[in-house]
């Protein structure tokens, strides 16, 4: 019985070994396999290309992909075979000196070098370093390119671990040879040496841990390549050897090298009832891990199943809603090319001599046009958006300008409709910010826009404070949702009076502090429908409607709003909105922008509108004089102040002509008296003026002006007789206010004679006798940019090409400035431009101005046109603003004074 249990004994740890030498022996077997697999990249994609398709980069990237498939190689690396005559070449390529293995110190001169080139991240202290500068390494290179075969070193100390470890080699060769190819053959065919590093003590370690009884025995492996002085692999130090050791030999595939694996068990055989009690144990832990495992795996196999049928159904996906957007990109931007032939022939064709009627069909259809572009920009936004394209600018601009810029874009709708359109920036907000200024027109213009569409009475009020201001105002109570605007009653109460007016303060230095991020709320309020309850969880899905009827009573696609929603969270901010069915909504939505610069040259920042400088202008005319507003609305009142207060004046609020009568009698005399027509008092009319002359003091000198509704027509006829000296239709902005009162008061009359420069008059000093090229490959197109520049007195000249426009512009040429498109088959706008800045030369004296003109002004266009050397850009068709913009930059005005009072008239 004791025989049999020794024999049992004997078996487990034959096995036990043999299992450790044949998984060691596999895994082995294999990396080496991967790196022969290495070599015959290398030789393909390094040797076999012309130039090589490896670099450092791509093979350390895919050495790191791939090392699950080497799990007991620390890294590989790739030598350069290398003789001396071409070192010197060598070292300027790779930009280092050849080093030696063990001191690291330049290596001397030498018939041959193998210096490391590509090496894996794990290995990258390889770099550079002579291969056949160690002892070991130089051997297994010899051997390797001799035999063909992969070889392996002597067990040896790995330079960074210090751990025992052995490399083994294969030689990468120039050419495919046969198998019974000579050793001179061989070598002279040897282009370089792949290497990999096994570091034993860690990766045998981790190895046998993952098997049964790894506690129980004790495992050595040696290179017993010299029988009589074997070398230690892994193990303890002792050599293992007696009855009660196993031997197993390793195959690593290097037939002048031999391994083998010894075994032994900790303790000695123990007695027979405890061999059974133990074999038992086993067995049933054996059964239970093997039913755990095959239970894991099984359970392993279904998930991994289910995730990659997910990962195709996500990447099928995917590539519908891709190519879904990219179809409507490509669509809108194709619709973009013949649109604007037709608004450019349209523009051109109003800018002859038609009768009315001509006109006016002219007209509509212009107007038509220019609906159907919105539209389609809407579609390619929303393409954008899906398609992960959208990007924004960040550049500084002028926040108060652009809200009186939509101001005056939603001019001529409110007056037809009788309401009030108003803006209020509290005095916190930064005077410039650095962000998209484009973007967050289309936003807030979308939200106006809606207001308008949906508003037959009432108000519609743009609001802008800082964020911190909002939790003061959230936080008042006792709301009286009627004290607004207009004074009827709104959704949201929190821009009623009761909380306005804590918005409502001094003059402050809004622009101080560093460059930093400021959140600032937008607020849109009107007093239209309101959104059904049932519609409102829908509001921002793209393509839909309150309800059936909203797009045949009002138009509209339903995209404006998901536009817009998704621009604010690109610039990291939210959206949100609160509604009451018939009372109205108030859409609110938060952004962060950068505190820009206080100074803001307009020639620095072409961003800022051209309003912003001949409001600059007026400012110093209207600085400190002191003006008194009558008006019953507190909050109508207020921003009336906010604006004549951006003008620099002295502004004082009443709320009733009572309570201006009952102002301080000895207060200094008034300037100007605006009195909201709104704020009349039973039979008192038109003899308001009267009333507060008679008074005397300090409205003796006093010009009297109306401030009146948008429906009033005839208000101008009557307002002289009775004493107004001038009526203000609503809605008061500074830029428009300003200009008004130049008029009042006479500012500048000498110079202009009280005339405006109009836009086109402007254009047309910067560019009459021009020498202009237009590079279009749409005849359409030429023709349409040809009108409009020839339009302002241009002289213009076509071509077709980018290679034609190379021809004309070649040095020495006459044309003061280019407009080059983008998109031309054979050469491109950018390729032409390229060109044009090389035959210039460094000369900045000979640079033309290129303007690009494009149908798609993404911010990936904007950057190939800076980058490849282009001014600037505008987009089909021109308009004039835009156009104005581009080339005030390059053309000083030619005009004088009396040339503009000329074209004004």
């Amino acid at each position: 019985m004791n025989a049999g249990n020794i024999r049992r004994h004997r078996e487990l740890l034959d096995n036990m070994c043999d299992e450790r030498a044949w998984m060691l022996q596999d895994q082995f077997t294999a990396s080496m396999n991967h790196v022969k697999a290495l070599a015959a990249l290398l030789r393909t994609f390094h040797l076999g290309k012309q130039p090589s398709v490896l670099d450092q980069e791509t093979f350390a990237v895919y050495t790191k992909r791939t090392e699950f498939e080497r799990p007991l190689m620390t890294g590989v690396a790739y030598a350069q075979r290398l003789f001396h005559s071409e070192r010197e070449a060598f070292e300027r390529r790779y930009g280092w000196e050849i080093k030696t293995m063990t001191t690291k110190k330049v290596q001397s001169p030498q018939a041959e070098y193998a210096p490391a080139v590509f090496t894996q991240n794990s290995l990258s202290y390889l770099e550079s370093l002579d291969m056949l500068s160690g002892k070991a390494n130089c051997d297994n290179i010899l051997r390797a390119r001799s035999s063909g075969k992969g070889v392996l070193t002597t067990p040896m100390r790995l330079l960074e671990s210090n751990h025992l470890g052995i490399v083994v080699t294969f030689t990468v060769y120039k050419e495919d040879l046969p198998e019974d190819a000579s050793e001179e053959e061989r070598i002279a065919a040897s282009a370089g040496y792949v290497g990999g590093a096994f570091d034993f003590e860690l990766l045998v370690t981790n190895l046998l841990k993952q098997l049964a009884g790894s506690q129980s025995i004790i495992v050595n492996v040696y290179d017993v390549t010299n029988e009589s002085k074997p070398l230690l692999m892994y193990g303890p130090d002792a050599y293992l050897e007696g009855r009660d050791v196993h031997v197993t030999e390793l195959d690593f595939r290097d037939p002048a090298r031999k391994h083998e694996i010894r075994c032994r068990f900790h303790n000695p055989l123990p007695i027979s009832w405890s061999a059974i009690t133990t074999s038992v144990g086993i067995l049933v832990i054996v059964f239970l891990v093997g039913h755990i495992l095959h239970a894991a795996i099984n359970r392993i196999q279904k998930v991994e199943e289910d995730y990659r049928r997910m990962e195709d159904l996500k990447v099928l996906a995917e590539s519908a809603d891709i190519a879904k957007s990219q179809f409507l990109a490509t669509v809108s931007h194709e619709i973009r090319t013949p649109m604007n032939g037709v608004l450019g022939m349209l523009q051109m064709l109003m800018d002859t001599d038609l009768d009315p009627t001509q006109r006016d069909y002219a007209g509509t259809a212009h107007e038509s046009g220019k609906q159907l572009i919105k539209l389609i920009n809407e579609v390619l936004d929303q393409a954008k958006i899906e398609s992960g394209r959208m990007e924004l600018e960040m550049v500084p601009f002028d926040l108060r300008t652009i809200l009186d810029d939509i101001l005056c874009l939603f001019s001529a709708e409110i007056k037809d409709k009788g309401i009030e359109l108003a803006v209020f920036v509290s005095e916190k907000v930064p005077d410039v910010l650095v962000g998209d200024p484009a973007r967050l027109h289309q936003i807030i213009t979308n939200l106006v826009g809606n207001s308008v569409k949906f508003t037959e009475r009432g108000h519609i009020f743009v609001c802008v404070h800082m964020e911190d201001e909002l939790t003061t105002v959230s936080k008042e109570e006792g709301f009286d949702s009627c004290n607004t605007l207009s004074g009827m009653k709104a959704a949201d109460p929190r821009l009623s009076w009761d909380s306005f007016k804590s918005l409502v303060g001094g003059l402050e230095d809004r622009n101080c502090g560093e460059l930093t991020d400021v959140r600032i709320v937008f607020n849109v309020e009107d007093t239209g429908v309101g959104i059904p309850l049932l519609a409102q969880d829908r509001v921002f899905t793209p393509f839909m409607q309150a309800d059936s009827s909203t797009s045949r009573n009002y138009g509209g696609t339903g995209i404006g709003l998901s536009i817009s929603k998704c621009l604010v969270e690109l610039m990291q901010g939210s959206m949100d909105f609160v509604s009451q069915p018939g009372i109205g909504a108030t859409f609110r939505f938060s952004v962060v922008f950068k505190r820009g610069e206080m100074k803001m040259p307009e020639a620095r920042y072409p961003h800022i509108s051209p309003k912003h400088s001949q409001m600059a202008r007026l400012t110093p005319c209207l600085k400190n004089m002191r003006a008194l507003v009558v008006d019953g609305r507190p909050v109508r009142s207020q921003i009336t102040r906010y604006h004549l207060q951006r003008l620099g004046m002295q502004v004082e609020v009443v709320n009733d002509i009572p309570a201006a009568l009952s102002g301080g009698a000895n207060s200094r005399s008034l300037d100007m008296v605006l009195v909201d027509k709104d704020s009349w008092g039973p039979g008192s009319g038109l003899v308001v003026p009267q009333k507060l002359k008679d008074a005397g003091g300090r409205f003796k000198n006093a010009k009297f002006i109306l401030l009146a509704g948008s429906a009033i027509d005839n208000e101008p006829l009557k307002t002289a007789p009775s004493g107004f000296i001038a009526t203000h239709h609503k809605p008061v902005r500074a830029s428009s206010f300003a200009t008004f009162l130049e008029k009042v008061f006479g500012f500048g009359s000498k110079r202009l004679n009280g005339r405006e420069i109009s836009q086109g008059s402007r254009l047309h000093s910067l560019l009459s006798g021009k020498q202009i090229l237009v590079v279009d490959d749409n005849k359409v197109n030429r023709r349409v940019a040809a009108g409009a520049l020839t339009k302002y007195g241009a002289r213009v000249e076509c071509v077709e090409s980018g290679k034609a426009a190379i021809a004309r512009l070649q040095p020495s040429h006459e044309f003061d400035a280019c407009f080059m498109d983008v998109q031309m088959p054979e050469m491109d706008g950018f390729e032409a431009t390229r060109k044009i800045r090389e035959a210039e030369g460094h000369d900045c004296k000979c640079r033309l101005p290129i303007l690009a003109m494009t149908a798609d002004l993404i911010q990936a266009t904007r950057d190939e046109c800076t980058k490849c050397g282009m001014d600037g850009y505008v987009s089909k068709p021109f308009e004039e603003e835009q156009l104005y913009k581009a080339v005030a930059k390059y053309f000083e005005s030619s005009a004088k004074p009396n040339d503009l009072k000329g074209k004004s008239e």
